[in-house]
């Protein structure tokens, strides 16, 4: 921390999120903090079902390739760590981490882990819950039930990173949060400061998917040029003890930060602008506003918030049938009618099996697979790639629907080949519930090699 001033940078949007960005932010952007966000509403789940298959393991599968590349200069520079890649199993996590640290040349590292976001075992004793998404009991999924993880806030991360570990590995807490529990620990703010929760907040909110912000998503040639895409650069921000928030990348990285890059971000998956909820408080951001300072340097201005809620968000994974799923490809003159005519073949022959779908999807890449079928009339394409995927409860039913597309390569309307059966694969969706916040016990525990 210099004069006042904490520098929160982000090496992580996404699981499989690129690694050398983050590398070269912490090497060259004098950071505080790096957090690395690494879970989506349904990897938790995944991660509970693979804890449940493989004792010891449970956490984010990328999670010691980019430790690896990160943990060794943070070390060096004195950087702490935030993740959430304990997903399902953080303690397992931050052994595995110890265990591999010595090889990395980090023999000292310990790790503070965050408990009690698995709150599998309160939702099975609360009946009457309603599912948020269509208002049904919690019953209706409950003989299916796989996890269900609380959103935590950011105390719980402020509680870890004051324990002093250079590491701190969370299962499930909001993405925000992650951001916030360091300016919680550094400064002290309480959660009656509602204006510093508020610039914490969007601070996390932004900075939350890499980079995004900095002109990951925004890219569209001849329309949003950015430079030097290939080398983009991830995102920190500045923030003061007086909640000033100025947001910047790593010196001489690609890619770019300015009003269009932040406004396109701060959109991102907010319903409500002006009720954003998260774990910690009330958003409103109705009134942000970015002053350019510079180049690649942004002020974030004008947002408020309101106290946080009573309750947790909790995500409720669930086991919903299988989905089988194949693909092959028509090409040369005629091709799009070829495929239709894949398609009526397909349907027909599973038919006569006596196969039976709750749902079925068949795109045609290239002209409706990301927009459906608007009616319009379209050029020609040259070449296409049929998709069928179909849901069922019934597992041979849907690796059927994958190795009738795969043949359609020899028994059905000439195809340019490469036909494809992906097989059944298990379907994990999620629903979410409201949990009274005051039933969810949290708890730290400090691992180290020692």
């Amino acid at each position: 921390m210099r004069d006042g001033w904490l520098r929160v940078g982000v090496g992580a949007g996404y699981s499989d999120d690129r690694i050398p960005p983050a590398v070269e932010l912490i090497e060259r952007g004098e950071l505080d903090y790096i957090v690395c966000e690494c879970l989506a509403e349904r990897t938790i789940a995944r991660e509970a079902l693979d804890r449940a298959r493989r004792p010891g393991r449970g956490y984010t599968p990328t999670m010691l390739e980019r430790m690896e590349a990160i943990l060794p200069p943070a070390r060096k520079h004195g950087v702490r760590i935030v993740t959430n890649m304990g997903a399902a199993a953080p303690r397992e996590a931050a052994r595995a981490i110890i265990d591999a640290a010595s090889g990395w040349g980090c023999p000292d590292t310990a790790c503070a882990v965050v408990l009690g976001d698995d709150v599998t075992a309160i939702v099975n004793q609360m009946p009457g819950l309603a599912l948020m998404e269509n208002g049904e009991p919690l019953e209706s999924i409950l003989p299916r039930m796989g996890s269900a993880n609380a959103y935590l806030g950011a105390d719980v991360v402020a509680a870890g990173l004051a324990t002093g570990a250079p590491v701190v590995i969370t299962g499930r807490v909001a993405d925000p949060s992650l951001f916030l529990g360091p300016l919680l620990h550094e400064f002290g703010w309480s959660y009656d400061d509602l204006p510093r929760l508020a610039a914490g907040t969007i601070t996390g909110h932004l900075l939350e998917c890499s980079g995004q912000l900095t002109g990951g998503c925004f890219a569209d040639p001849g329309m949003k040029e950015v430079e030097d895409l290939a080398g983009l650069g991830y995102p920190f921000a500045d923030v003061s003890a007086d909640g000033r928030v100025v947001l910047g990348k790593a010196p001489g990285s690609g890619g770019r930060l300015d009003q269009a890059t932040c406004t396109e971000q701060l959109l991102y998956e907010m319903h409500d602008p002006s009720a954003y909820i998260t774990p910690d408080c009330v958003l409103d951001s109705s009134g942000v506003e970015f002053d350019e300072l510079g180049k690649n340097s942004i002020e974030v201005r004008g947002m408020r918030a309101r106290p946080r809620t009573d309750t947790y968000k909790v995500v409720v994974g669930y086991f919903d049938g299988y989905i089988g799923c194949g693909e092959v490809g028509f090409a040369g003159i005629n091709a799009l009618a070829r495929a239709r005519l894949g398609i009526e073949v397909v349907k027909e022959r599973l038919a006569r099996r006596g196969l039976t779908y709750s749902e079925m999807r068949c795109d045609i890449i290239g002209m409706n697979s990301l927009h459906g079928d608007d009616g319009r009339a379209k050029p020609e394409p040259y070449e296409v790639r049929l998709r069928i995927a179909a849901r069922t409860d019934d597992k041979r039913a849907a690796d059927a629907v994958g190795a009738e597309v795969r043949c359609l390569h020899m028994q059905g309307p000439a195809s340019a080949g490469g036909g494809i059966n992906f097989g059944p694969r298990e379907i994990l969706a999620v629903k979410s519930v409201l949990l009274p916040r005051h039933l969810v016990r949290t708890e730290i525990v400090l691992e180290s090699g020692k």
